[in-house]
């Protein structure tokens, strides 16, 4: 499985990007994948996660409203639609996915969507990340 991230840059505070993660090698039938970010003397925090078993979506809250994650199955890619940005929102930003006939069901059973993002920290492939900085 490969994982690449592209769509990082340079956006001034209220502008909007868009990250996408193309995945090779990878089942978009029963899959899990989400969007993690880590800035400079921080921990890597988990962002956004697509759960294919039930369809849900998770976002940590400090996001919602602003980012919107989507795949695009014939792609095989995964987009991070961000917008209203903040200077807290700087950070490099990674992409994590895993497939397979054990995601039939959801991380956790599906009672908690968070169950997602913690999931791909243990069993996720990674990719190397697109960096986004945004301009006060």
């Amino acid at each position: 499985v490969q994982l690449v991230e592209s769509g990082g840059g340079l956006v001034q505070t209220g502008g909007s990007l868009r990250l996408s993660c193309t995945a090779s090698g990878f089942n978009f039938r029963y899959y899990v994948i989400g969007w993690f970010r880590q800035a400079p003397g921080k921990e890597r925090e988990g962002v956004a996660s697509f759960t294919s078993a039930d369809g849900k979506t998770y976002y940590r809250d400090s996001v919602k409203g602003r980012f919107t994650i989507s795949t695009d199955n014939v792609k095989k890619t995964v987009y991070l639609e961000m917008s209203s940005l903040k200077p807290e929102d700087t950070a490099l930003y990674y992409c994590a996915g895993d497939s397979g006939n054990n995601l039939r069901v959801p991380p956790g059973g599906g009672e908690n969507p968070a169950a997602a993002l913690a999931y791909l920290k243990t069993f996720g492939h990674w990719g190397r990340g697109t960096q986004v900085t945004v301009s006060s």
